[in-house]
């Protein structure tokens, strides 16, 4: 949330929470990350925040196999997971949905963030709970692993 608040998109305040634990330095995740925020590059489609939580998910126990068709199913059903919480909490990971928006695009032109800006969007609080969201999973991985 404090990654949101220094002007980082909301996919990049999630991942960047987990660069190091993924392996890739601060800079090169913020680049990876930037294209995702405000639903995709400001078109309102799936939350930039959900998308920086399966970015993390994807590095973290994603598959590179194309041929991998067990490891490809477990992915899409952690992927798949992390989406129903996250739309459990939310009613929806659609961006414009959760922000109320009538219409999809936006304009490319980021808002600024002013005291306003924070005030009247949901936007810090989504990104605190996709990265509680991933941060309880890798937990728990972690614990299973142990067992």
């Amino acid at each position: 949330m404090a990654l949101f608040r220094k002007g980082y998109n909301c996919s990049q305040s999630v991942f960047l929470a987990f660069c190091d634990e993924c392996g890739l330095d601060f800079d090169s995740a913020a680049r990876l990350s930037s294209s995702f925020g405000a639903g995709m590059g400001r078109l309102r489609e799936v939350c930039g925040a959900v998308t920086g939580m399966f970015m993390v998910a994807g590095l973290l126990y994603g598959y590179s196999d194309p041929e991998d068709q067990e490891g490809k199913t477990e992915h899409y059903e952690r992927i798949q997971l992390l989406a129903n919480a996250f739309e459990d909490k939310n009613h929806t990971i659609i961006c414009r949905e959760l922000l109320g928006l009538d219409q999809g695009k936006d304009s490319p032109v980021p808002e600024l963030r002013t005291a306003e800006y924070y005030q009247n969007r949901p936007c810090e609080d989504l990104v605190g709970t996709a990265a509680a969201m991933i941060e309880e999973y890798i937990a728990v991985q972690k614990l299973q692993k142990q067992e």
